[in-house]
């Protein structure tokens, strides 16, 4: 066990990955959250915004290993996983372990490889474990895939299927710097041309990050706020703009990322703001929206803006209200 607290922790990991790349903390928070409740994440972003630096820089800070794959359409299942290779000098098969077999994998560009090969990630993301040629194996522990994504360029591309998008945690979406930021990245470069992973120390062992894990069970989270994750899954089944909403999944991706969120933020109990925080990065990526929608231009994330809207959090106005409360009155439970 550690005796630092992941605040502690959180924010010594936000610091050494500003040494590289300065901005975007709220990946590095999503990161970290996807980390300690053993999530996936879809990192979405433009070309040039550094979505794989970024990831293999939280991976060094984390003090994990990390393995990268160039996703392109040539890729086969057994590129990710690893097969059997026969050895001519001992006449037997010998089991060659792919690069899944790792702590953070990196697949970059996932919407470049077939959805054969796109595939070979299920059973690793859902399962922590592969089969090679019947024989199954159990993957390293931490285990975290960060899947790299450009939402503009499509040509050449496969489309995540639903089950596969489902399979990510969050979706995290990489924006350019404001210009203070994007200075900061100038003048370090400009001082340190060759800066990069390798200037960045591990701030944590995996022993500690599992340490860390345990602890998410003691993250208090009241009925009220479990009923409004509820109420927002729900909703996202009932929106006139939406086909298909989110399975349950969601409602515990919401659950366990709002537990995490807490605890880097030294509470122990989860408020609705964290499930707001979260919501869009949680639930935007599962929707499947109505052709009427589409061809208005509508985008998940005014879907989820609408819902967020829509639904009242524990403590409005509006829900103490609707439950007979006056106005200002807490919604609480004992937390005995």
């Amino acid at each position: 066990m550690t005796s630092r607290e992941p605040a502690e922790f959180y924010s010594a990991l936000k610091s050494e990955v500003e040494t590289v790349l300065v901005g975007n903390t709220d990946i590095v928070e999503g990161l970290t959250i996807a980390l300690l409740t053993r999530g996936h994440v879809l990192l979405e972003g433009v070309p040039g915004v550094a979505k794989t630096t970024m990831a293999t820089l939280f991976a060094r800070a984390s003090g994990l290993e990390s393995g990268r794959i160039q996703m392109t359409p040539d890729v086969l299942p057994a590129d990710i996983t690893g097969t059997h290779i026969y050895r001519e000098k001992t006449g037997e098969f010998e089991l060659h372990r792919g690069p899944v077999f790792t702590n953070v994998l990196i697949a970059d560009e996932i919407n470049r490889a077939t959805p054969k090969s796109q595939s070979a990630l299920l059973e690793a993301m859902q399962e922590r474990s592969v089969t090679i040629e019947g024989e199954t194996l159990s993957l390293p522990n931490p285990f975290l895939v960060v899947a790299t994504q450009n939402p503009i360029e499509m040509v050449g591309t496969f489309e995540l299927p639903e089950a596969q998008r489902d399979r990510f945690q969050q979706r995290l979406v990489v924006s350019l710097p404001d210009r203070e930021d994007e200075r900061r990245i100038v003048d370090a470069f400009d001082e340190r041309p060759t800066l990069g992973p390798d200037a960045v120390e591990a701030v944590a062992t995996p022993d500690e990050l599992r340490a860390y894990r345990e602890r998410l069970d003691e993250v208090h989270v009241e009925s009220s706020v479990k009923e409004y994750i509820l109420d927002l899954v729900a909703a996202s089944r009932d929106h006139p703009d939406v086909r298909h909403g989110t399975s349950p999944r969601a409602s515990l991706a919401l659950l366990n990322t709002s537990k995490a969120r807490a605890m880097l933020h030294g509470r122990p109990y989860v408020i609705p703001d964290d499930v707001k925080e979260l919501a869009h990065q949680v639930i935007t990526h599962r929707l499947i929206l109505d052709t009427d929608a589409e061809l208005s231009d509508t985008s998940p994330e005014a879907v989820v803006d609408d819902l967020l809207e829509r639904v009242d959090p524990p403590g409005s106005v509006a829900l103490d209200r609707r439950n007979g409360l006056g106005v200002g009155e807490p919604v609480a439970e004992s937390r005995e």
